[in-house]
């Protein structure tokens, strides 16, 4: 009987991944990957010799009644990644679907942000230019603690916008936004504070910058 596996995948440091994440990746006829390339790096760490192929074949795969590990490059298919699509597909096509659960990026920070988020939306990726205004107005004007993704490349600007909406002056109560960069990587950092302090940090160094982000602005 076909069957996919939904298998999630270490952030950065590869010990983070589970006994049982492993067993299914040596067992499954296949390993379907968001880039192989990545991929085959995990599965020679580990000496697994599954065969590969990418997200396109997933389907075809489950129809031919493969039993299929369906992973993405770093944690959790399908938060934020076209894995989400694949799994619904699957699931209308009536195959059977298991979560094989392990690391998370928005876990992660939120175990060690020490920010008040008793409750938070998640955004995965913020859109680069249509609705990202919008986006960043409803944080501003959330009671809710507000979890995203962002890229170096837009990092700067990203607290830029905070700072200019979240407030300034230092007058009274200004939320605290928590950085969480390369998290369990070699250079992993929290730089948590208001997102004046954080372009302070910025401007002191500026390889606080780099790396991806897992950003957290605390609940109101």
């Amino acid at each position: 009987m076909s069957k996919l596996s939904v298998v999630a995948t270490p952030i950065g440091n590869l010990e983070d991944i589970t006994l049982r994440a492993l067993r299914i990746l040596k067992e499954a006829d296949i390993v379907a990957c968001e880039d192989t390339r990545v991929t085959k790096k995990l599965l020679a760490h580990f000496d697994i010799h599954t065969p590969t192929a990418t997200h396109a074949r997933v389907l075809s795969l489950l129809e031919e009644g493969k039993h299929v590990a369906l992973v993405s490059d770093a944690g959790s298919p399908g938060v934020s990644d076209p894995g989400l699509e694949i799994v619904s597909h699957a699931r209308d096509a009536g195959h059977t679907i298991e979560v094989i659960p392990g690391a998370s990026a928005l876990a992660a920070a939120i175990s060690i942000a020490g920010l008040r988020a008793p409750t938070f939306t998640f955004y995965g990726f913020l859109p680069t230019k249509k609705g990202r205004e919008t986006l960043f107005k409803e944080i501003a004007e959330s009671t809710r603690a507000s979890v995203f993704y962002e890229s170096p490349h837009r990092i700067v600007k990203t607290v830029e916008k905070l700072y200019e909406l979240l407030g300034s002056t230092g007058k009274g109560h200004v939320r605290r936004v928590g950085l969480f960069r390369e998290l369990t990587k070699m250079f992993e950092e929290h730089i948590v504070g208001t997102p004046a302090e954080i372009l302070e940090a910025f401007e002191s160094d500026a390889n606080k910058q780099r790396g991806e982000f897992v950003v957290i602005v605390e609940a109101a």
